[in-house]
């Protein structure tokens, strides 16, 4: 049998990526498909031939390829995977859209219904400083037509994943369609527990406005006695700097063994982003170090907060500096019912293994025959059972 995976845009690797790794790894004869192909490290597809969509070469796709949004439901569905028996979609905008016919079986995993089409728009708009006029008007109208197609073509999808129960229910709102929860991978074998904390908190990110990234700088440049460590780039970086005080560090992008020292070594990870799922979250934990997180979005469902008895962070419930700060001065407070053992003991329910056990064993039990490397699936039964749980099915890994 014939698998196709198809993944939105290859242009950076992040979070998305790394599931997109994973799902390679399970099925490395598969056939990759994407819109466009810019990556250049590529280790996250294996050094896998890619075949892309007419946006590929169309002028200025390269540094452009997101204001071609109009063209992406067309592109994708020209992308002909009529010979293939399975086809997984790793969709956040996209990818879920390809066609298919009654006799493929198609398996979306889906990072998150387009954010700005749906219960983002408003926010999206304000960020892109589209309220008013001309261009915010030419945006709704585009953003109405992105949602219809959006909610159309889940139909196509024969059973959806999520990668949070927060995504699960942002399906199904969009869609009306129950999805199945199986979390994100994370690779913990290249960041081990650190025990030994510095007295410096740290935040890693790519620097773009939803992230949030300023307003942990402003807070943190309210109390001077306090150091924090920014680690990433992107379009808000002068923002950033703009809002930083002298006890704030700003590396930049930085090589990941620079990240794993500066997780390892914090006192804790902060944390401001209503985010799908949050890997970062979970590296911070796998290294031993406590988090300090927005309590919205998949944060709550990777970090233990307090009160618990055994925690590994702490949530603050408003985007704003003040209750960034409680939440700090909450952690520091209870700072003693902090370890970094359990911490990395919650981290390890995140592993790519259990990712992989989870999806194979998933797709195995829709099809005929077996697709899957059986490295992927070993001991699947002693790792995963499903439970219904409405209005999701949710795999428990």
């Amino acid at each position: 049998m014939k698998v196709a995976i198809v993944h939105d845009w290859l242009v950076v690797s992040g979070g998305a990526e790394k599931v997109l790794q994973n799902i390679i790894e399970c099925f490395p004869d598969a056939d990759l498909f994407s819109l466009v192909d810019f990556m250049e490290d590529r280790a996250c597809i294996k050094d896998k031939p890619v075949r892309t969509s007419f946006i590929q070469r169309l002028p200025f796709a390269r540094k452009r390829y997101r204001a071609y949004l109009p063209l992406m439901p067309i592109a994708i569905e020209q992308l002909d995977l009529s010979s293939y028996d399975l086809v997984i979609s790793s969709s956040h905008a996209v990818a879920k859209g390809v066609l298919t016919g009654p006799n493929q079986l198609h398996i979306s995993y889906v990072h998150s219904p387009i954010r700005y089409a749906w219960d983002l728009q408003h926010q999206y708009l304000r960020e892109s400083r589209l309220t008013a006029g001309v261009k915010s008007a030419m945006a709704r109208v585009l953003l109405h037509y992105i949602r219809g197609w959006d909610s159309r073509s889940a139909n196509g999808v024969d059973h959806l994943l999520a990668n949070s129960k927060f995504i699960a229910r942002r399906i199904r709102k969009a869609y009306r369609r129950d999805a199945t929860v199986i979390y994100p991978p994370v690779d913990l074998s290249h960041m081990p527990i650190r025990e030994g904390k510095e007295n410096f908190y740290v935040t890693a990110s790519r620097m773009v406005p939803y992230k949030r990234i300023d307003l942990i700088v402003k807070a943190f440049s309210q109390t001077p006695e306090r150091k924090l460590v920014v680690i990433g780039d992107g379009p808000d970086m002068k923002k950033v700097k703009a809002a930083a005080g002298e006890n704030v560090t700003i590396l930049g992008h930085q090589p990941f063994d620079v990240l794993v020292d500066h997780l390892q070594r914090a006192r804790a990870f902060v944390f401001a982003a209503e985010e799908d799922f949050g890997i970062s979250v979970v590296e911070a934990q796998a290294c031993g170090t406590p988090v300090v997180a927005f309590g919205r979005g998949g944060a709550l469902e990777s970090v233990l907060g307090l009160p618990r008895e055994r925690p590994t962070g702490v949530f603050f419930q408003e985007q704003t500096a003040e209750s960034l700060l409680e939440a700090v001065d909450r952690f520091e407070k209870y700072s003693r019912l902090f370890d970094a053992r359990q911490c990395r003991k919650n981290a390890e329910r995140f592993s790519s293994e259990r990712f992989k056990t989870a999806l194979t064993s998933f797709i195995e039990d829709r099809l005929p025959d077996s697709l899957t490397d059986p490295s992927c699936v070993e001991a699947a039964d002693d790792e995963v059972s499903l439970k219904d749980e409405a209005p999701e099915r949710h795999l428990l890994v």
